[in-house]
C-alpha cells in the first residue's frame, strides 16, 4: 500500500495531550499499559485460534519482549499475538478509545461467546501512554493468517503515517524514541523493577535483550548479560489463582515477604474465591505482630489491588473495613471498575461487595480459630485492640464481631481472658446482667473497691483496660439479651431481690444515723464531689469514687486532655461504707482533725482507683501528721 498519512481531528488531538500530560500519575505507568496490550493480543490469539486452527500455524511459544537499545535511545516492547491489519492499525491507533479488545469483548458478548478471554485493555488510551516517555512512537505489526505487514508512525505533532512494513512473524512491535530525560527506561534494572511492581504476574514470559552488543564486550560482561536475559522478568505465576493444595508454604511466605516487606513471615494464609454476583480471587495474610502504623490515623493500609494479573495500586482501603486494616494481600478480579487511566477504583456496588466477601470471609476464619484457643490468643495478643474497634463501626457485622472479642476478668488469673459467651454461661444464679470496670490498668482494676459487692455475690466482672473500650461501650450495650452495666458508675446492686431490699432497707437506716457526718462531708468537698451516700458497692473498703451512668471516666478524660482536646472538670459521687470502722471512726471526730480526715478519706478514694491525688502536698503533710500521732 501507499504510505497514507492523516491528521489527529482537533478533538482528538486535544484529548491525546490529555492522555500524556495529565491522565497518569506516574509516567512509569506506560510499561505496563504497553506489556498489557501484549498480553491482551496473546490472549486473543490462543482464543480465536481455539476455533481457527490456521492462525496458530507457527506452533508459536508464547512471549513478549522488552529490546533496549542504549545508543539509539529506544525501547522495542514486542508480542507474538494477534497482530493488526491496515484497517485495524487506523482505526485502534488512528482514534482514541476504540480500543481493539474492547471491540473484541463486544464481538464475543454478541455472538453469545463463552468463557471470554480475561482481556485488560478496556478504555482504548493505554498505548499512548508511550508518548509520556517518548517523542516518537513506531508499531509494526503483522496480523496472523496474513502476509501482510504494516507500520504505523507518529510523534504527536498532529498526526501519524500507515505504510507497508517488512516483520519475522506475526505480532506487533512498539518501537519507542525515548525523551531526553526519559533514558532511566534504558536501565536494566529499571525496567526490570518495573516489571516486578506491574507485570509480575502476566502469564507470558516478559524477556529482556540488550540491542547493539559492543563488539569488543568483555568476557565477564558478556557472561552477566546473558545470564540476566536468559530467563524472564517476571514470575509469570500469581499464587492466588492457584490451588492451595499445589502450593508450597515456602512460596506463600516468599509472596507475603515480596508484598509486605515483614520478614517474619505470615500468622496465617487465607486464599479464597470470591463467586456469585462478582466473581474475583483473593490472597489474605495475617502478620504475626502490629506494628505502630497500625494506630496512625493517617498511615496508609488496605489490599493490592490486581485487575486480570495486571497490579493497579496498593493501599487500597476501600476492599477492607478500617477495623481488618491489619490484614495483607492481594485481591484480583475482572469485575473491578476502575478510573479511565485504571489507577483507582471507582466506588460502586462490585466494590462493596468485595468488601463484603473479604470481611465475611475474615469472620469466618477468625470463628475457626476460636476453636485453636491457644493460637487465638496468639493473634489476639496482636490484634485484638483492633478487631475490637469492628463492634462499634460495623454495625453489620457487630453481633458476629462480639463473639470473637475477649476481656481479662476480675476473678480470672492476670493475663487471662474470656469471650463474652464464656461470661454468661458462668454468670451467678439470679444475675441478669454483665458487669464491667473501665481503668487503665488491669492490676488497679483487680484490686478496684467497685468490685467487692460483685464479688460478695459470686458475680464477676469484666476489666476494660483497653484505651479503645470505653469507646466500645457506646455499641456494647447488650449481649445475647444481657445488658452491660458498669460497676464503676450509677447505682448497681447485686444480689436476689430480697437481698436487694434488705440492703437498701439497711443503706437508709444507716444514711439517717450518718446524716450529720454525710453534710460535712458534703461541705467539706463540695467543690470535689457532687453528692456523698452511702455505698451498695463497698463490703470491704471504706469509700471509692463512682460517676453518674452517661459520664466519661477518669481514664478516658485523662486520655482525652492528652490529646488537647478540651473535657470539662465532672463532679463525682463519694460512696462511703457505712459499717466500716474508719468511717465510723472520722463520723465521731470534729473540727479540724474531722476536716483533715476527710481530705484523706477523699484522696484514699483516687489512689484506690488509680487517679492522682489532686493536692499532693497536702495529701503529704496529712499523711506525716497522721503517722506522727
Amino acid at each position: 500500500m501507499e504510505t497514507k498519512t492523516n491528521q489527529f481531528k482537533a478533538e482528538i488531538a486535544e484529548m491525546l495531550d490529555l492522555v500524556v500530560n495529565s491522565l497518569y500519575s506516574k509516567k512509569e505507568i506506560f510499561l505496563r499499559e504497553l506489556i498489557s496490550n501484549a498480553s491482551d493480543a496473546i490472549d486473543r490469539a490462543k482464543y480465536l485460534g481455539l476455533t481457527q486452527k490456521e492462525l496458530l500455524s507457527d506452533s508459536p511459544e508464547w512471549k513478549i519482549e522488552v529490546a533496549v537499545d542504549s545508543d539509539a535511545k529506544t525501547m522495542m516492547i514486542s508480542d507474538n499475538g494477534i497482530g493488526m491489519d491496515a484497517d485495524e492499525l487506523e482505526k485502534c491507533l488512528g482514534t482514541i478509545a476504540s480500543s481493539g479488545t474492547k471491540a473484541f469483548r463486544k464481538a464475543l458478548k454478541e455472538k453469545g461467546g463463552e468463557a471470554l478471554p480475561e482481556l485488560i485493555g478496556q478504555f482504548g488510551v493505554g498505548f499512548y501512554a508511550a508518548f509520556m516517555v517518548a517523542d516518537k512512537v513506531r508499531v509494526v505489526t503483522k496480523k496472523r493468517g496474513q502476509d501482510a505487514a504494516f507500520m504505523w508512525e507518529s510523534d504527536m505533532s498532529g498526526g501519524y503515517t500507515i505504510s507497508d512494513a517488512e516483520r519475522d512473524g506475526y505480532g506487533t512491535s512498539i518501537m519507542l524514541h525515548l525523551r531526553d530525560d526519559q533514558h532511566e527506561y534504558l536501565d536494566f534494572w529499571r525496567v526490570s523493577e518495573l516489571v516486578k511492581k506491574y507485570s509480575d504476574f502476566i502469564a507470558y514470559p516478559i524477556n529482556y535483550r540488550t540491542v547493539n552488543v559492543p563488539a569488543d564486550e568483555k568476557a565477564d560482561d558478556k557472561k552477566y548479560r546473558e545470564e540476566r536475559e536468559g530467563k524472564p522478568l517476571n514470575t509469570m505465576v500469581a499464587l492466588w489463582k492457584r490451588n492451595k493444595k499445589d502450593v508450597k508454604p515456602e512460596e506463600y511466605e516468599e509472596f507475603y515477604r515480596h508484598l509486605t516487606h515483614d520478614y517474619d513471615g505470615p500468622f496465617e494464609t487465607i486464599p479464597f474465591s470470591g463467586e456469585g454476583a462478582v466473581e474475583f480471587k483473593a490472597l489474605l495474610f495475617i502478620p504475626k505482630k502490629a506494628t505502630m502504623e497500625l494506630f496512625m490515623p493517617q498511615q496508609k493500609r488496605g489490599l493490592s489491588l490486581y485487575v486480570r494479573n495486571v497490579f493497579i495500586g496498593d493501599d487500597i482501603e476501600m476492599l477492607l473495613p478500617n477495623w481488618l486494616r491489619f490484614v495483607k494481600g492481594v485481591v484480583d478480579s475482572s469485575d473491578l471498575p476502575l478510573n479511565v487511566s485504571r489507577e483507582m477504583l471507582q466506588d460502586d456496588a462490585v466494590i462493596a461487595k468485595i468488601k463484603s466477601a473479604v470481611t465475611s470471609k475474615m469472620l469466618s476464619f477468625f470463628e475457626d480459630l476460636k476453636k485453636k484457643p491457644e493460637r487465638y490468643d496468639e493473634f489476639w495478643g496482636a490484634f485484638g485492640t483492633i478487631l475490637k474497634e469492628g463492634v462499634h463501626t460495623d454495625y453489620g457485622n457487630s453481633d458476629r464481631i462480639k463473639k470473637l472479642i475477649k476481656y481479662p476478668t476480675a476473678r480470672g488469673e492476670s493475663g487471662k481472658r474470656i469471650f463474652l459467651e464464656d461470661y454468661v454461661k458462668d454468670m451467678a444464679s439470679g444475675q441478669k446482667d454483665i458487669y464491667y470496670l473501665v481503668s487503665e490498668r488491669e492490676e488497679d482494676a483487680r484490686k478496684a473497691p467497685q468490685l467487692e459487692a460483685a464479688r460478695k455475690h459470686g458475680c464477676d466482672v469484666l476489666l476494660f483496660c483497653d484505651p479503645v473500650d470505653e469507646f466500645l461501650t457506646e455499641s456494647l450495650r447488650e449481649f445475647e439479651g444481657k445488658k452491660l452495666v458498669d460497676v464503676g458508675k450509677g447505682d448497681v446492686s447485686f444480689g436476689t431481690e430480697e437481698e436487694q431490699k434488705a440492703e437498701k432497707e439497711a443503706n437508709e437506716k444507716a444514711a439517717g444515723e450518718l446524716k450529720p457526718f454525710i453534710e460535712a462531708v458534703k461541705k467539706e468537698l463540695e467543690a470535689k464531689v457532687s453528692d456523698v451516700r452511702v455505698s451498695t458497692r463497698l463490703t470491704d473498703s471504706p469509700c471509692c469514687l463512682v460517676a453518674r451512668e452517661n459520664a466519661l471516666s477518669p481514664s478516658m478524660v485523662r486520655m482525652m486532655r492528652a490529646m488537647r482536646e478540651t473535657v470539662p472538670d465532672e463532679k463525682r459521687i463519694l460512696e462511703l461504707n457505712a459499717t466500716h470502722p474508719l468511717v465510723k471512726k472520722i463520723a465521731a471526730l470534729s473540727g479540724a482533725e474531722q476536716s483533715d480526715s476527710i481530705a484523706l478519706l477523699y484522696d484514699a478514694a483516687l489512689i484506690a482507683e488509680g487517679s492522682p491525688v489532686t493536692d499532693g502536698a497536702r495529701f503529704t503533710k496529712l499523711l506525716s501528721d497522721l503517722m506522727l500521732k
